[in-house]
Parts: structure tokens; C-alpha cells; sequence
């Protein structure tokens, strides 16, 4: 299968620059994967899709202001560097551009000294590995420094840090949003707990994956960025609870999905683990864990396009979405969003 038999044009007008003012007033198209049917709806609506007995699965990874400005001592020009997972203590695996000016021995000085760094290697697809050196706590010094680290088709500024943010994000750790599950308010996800519906979070922490586009003519030659994930002994109880009674296992978001078809077995069941997922989900493969999905619409010839394709269908995802671009939905991370039922 070709990486040319996932494309779709898309206006570029339908791309969401800014979030919808409220989180749940997004639109929300309903796809039935078995008979072709769609219901235009809003994202609130989901409430009514959902039964007793089902489990949402949401990812509750929250993201580092990982975009940080920096420069060589004595050099005025700016280097941007993208922190994309911690390798071990103080070192860091980074997207940098421009990359002739990170090179190894390099040192590189943010906000004025606070922070420090030294490029110390050379990592896959032109990422470099920087080893930083400061005084106090990380984490709070790139609060300080760092800025969210937004998409590239994304060209406004973003008013609230928060609003990249899931209002059940928790685990700090990715460099892109968990974008399915921006849709969520507290209030509605207090609405569907009363109605029966579990609540199981699990963690994957978004990486490089999200931002590197397919390059090979056959899709079978790309290659995954790894992500860590953890999936608690409460999750995995309550997943497995809900395969025995027969009901949906419903992925918030590819990340969810990948993280449950990461760890689920042949009968559909989890158990309580930690690691790192390379996993590629494109047509052809058979789904052991989740039976419904929701998520955003995906950029064309994306592996995120192709885990959809897998699970509903291309020709049917490619109908679907040129519905989308005709109903002028709000298409990628702070657009609307698809529920594969």
C-alpha cells in the first residue's frame, strides 16, 4: 500500500488556528464503520453515543512547554530546539533547527545563562542530544522559559497555554497535545460517569511521531518514533472488566488506541505495564482491544490517517473525510472531531 493512497486535499482555510471557545461546542461528525452512515452533530452530543457498561479511554499525558529559544555564547542568532523525550537524567532527545548550529561539543545558553546545554550527540532523522546544566528544578525553569509547542500548521498564537492542554492532562511529558481529548470539559465527563460509563486513564507520552511525516513510497517501509507509555493495575482491571461484560472499549484519540493495541493480548484483554511503543497501525491489521474510537481529523498521508483507515476502512475514511471538507469542518489539533463507532 502506497503513502499516496492517504491523500485528500484540504483547504487551507479549513485548519484550525485557535481553539473553539468552549471545549464540547466543537462539532463532532458520528461515523457507523459497518454501515457507511454519518450524523452531523456537536461534540456534547457524545453522551448519547455512549452506554452503561462502556469505557473511555482516556491518555492523561500533559505537555511541556518543550519549544525552547537559545544561543551560542557570544552569537546573537537564535536556535530552536523542540524537546521530544528525556533520555536520562538532564539529557534530552530534541528536533533543532537550524541543525548546523548544534553541533556536538556545541554550547548553548536560554533565557541568558538560566539554563545551559551542551549537544553531546547525533540521533535519528537530524535530532540532537543536549545534556542541560542548571540551578533549582527543571521542570520549573521551563515553565519559565518555554513556550508550547504547537504544530507547525499552526500560525496564531495561542492566548492560553491551557487550551493545548486535556482538562485531565496530569503526567507532564509529551511535545504535542493529546488533541482527541481537548474536547472534553469536566462538566461532560461528570455527565457521562452518571450515566455508567467508566472512566480509565492510561499515559503515553506524544513524541516525535506526531511531528514526522511519511517520506517512503510504501508504507510498509516507515519507520515509528518510539513513545513511553504506563497503563495502571486500576485500568487495566476496569478494561478487562469491560471486555467480560461484553461492552465497548472506546479510544480517546490515536494515542489511546496505540497504547491498548500495544499491550492487549488475543482475547482483547490488558495487563498493568510500562514501556516504550513503536507500533505502526495502518489497513490490514486486526484489532484486539478497542471497539470504537474518537478522534480529530488527520493530516493527509499521516500514520495517524492510516491507523483510522485501518480501523474503519480507507475508502470509507476517504468518503468520510471529502464529506468533512464539504460540511466545512474544522480539520487537525484544534479542530472538530469523528467518532468511529
Amino acid at each position: 500500500m502506497k503513502t499516496k493512497d492517504f491523500y485528500y486535499n484540504l483547504p487551507e482555510e479549513l485548519i484550525a488556528q485557535v481553539p473553539i471557545e468552549n471545549r464540547d461546542n466543537s462539532r463532532l461528525l458520528v461515523l457507523d464503520k459497518e454501515s457507511g452512515n454519518i450524523d452531523h452533530k456537536h461534540f456534547k452530543d457524545i453522551i448519547y453515543y455512549l452506554e452503561a457498561g462502556d469505557t473511555l479511554v482516556l491518555n492523561d499525558t500533559r505537555v511541556l512547554p518543550a519549544r525552547l529559544f537559545g544561543n551560542r555564547p557570544g552569537k546573537e542568532e537564535a536556535i530552536e530546539f523542540l524537546l521530544l523525550k528525556r533520555t536520562e537524567d538532564d539529557v534530552w532527545e530534541s528536533l533543532v533547527k537550524p541543525g548546523k548550529k548544534a553541533r556536538i561539543g556545541h554550547q548553548i545558553e536560554f533565557g541568558g545563562g538560566l539554563l545551559k546545554g551542551e549537544i553531546i550527540g547525533y540521533g535519528e532523522g537530524g535530532t540532537r542530544f543536549i545534556k542541560f546544566q542548571y540551578e533549582g528544578i527543571f521542570e520549573e525553569i521551563l515553565d519559565q522559559l518555554g513556550e508550547m509547542p504547537l504544530p507547525p500548521y499552526i500560525h496564531e498564537k495561542l492566548e492560553d497555554r491551557e487550551r493545548y492542554q486535556t482538562v485531565f492532562s496530569k503526567h507532564p511529558g509529551s511535545a504535542a497535545a493529546p488533541t482527541a481529548g481537548l474536547h472534553f470539559t469536566e462538566e461532560l465527563l461528570e455527565e457521562i460517569k452518571a450515566k455508567g460509563v467508566n472512566i480509565a486513564f492510561i499515559t503515553l507520552h506524544v513524541g516525535l511521531g506526531t511531528f514526522r511525516p511519511v517520506k517512503v513510497e510504501d508504507i510498509k517501509d516507515h519507520h515509528m518514533h518510539s513513545e513511553y507509555y504506563e497503563v495502571s493495575q486500576e485500568a487495566a482491571d476496569i478494561i478487562n472488566e469491560t471486555k467480560e461484560k461484553n461492552k465497548r472499549v472506546i479510544a480517546v484519540g490515536t494515542t489511546s488506541c496505540r497504547t491498548l493495541e500495544t499491550i492487549g493480548d488475543e482475547d482483547g484483554r490488558v495487563r498493568p505495564q510500562s514501556g516504550w511503543t513503536d507500533i505502526f497501525i495502518y489497513p490490514g491489521y486486526e484489532f484486539k482491544v478497542v471497539d470504537a474510537l474518537i478522534t480529530n481529523f488527520h493530516l493527509p498521508e499521516s500514520t495517524l490517517l492510516m491507523l483510522v483507515s485501518a480501523f474503519a476502512g480507507r475508502e470509507l475514511i476517504l468518503k468520510t473525510y471529502e464529506e468533512a471538507v464539504r460540511e466545512r469542518y474544522r480539520f487537525f489539533s484544534f479542530g472538530d472531531s469523528m467518532f468511529i463507532k
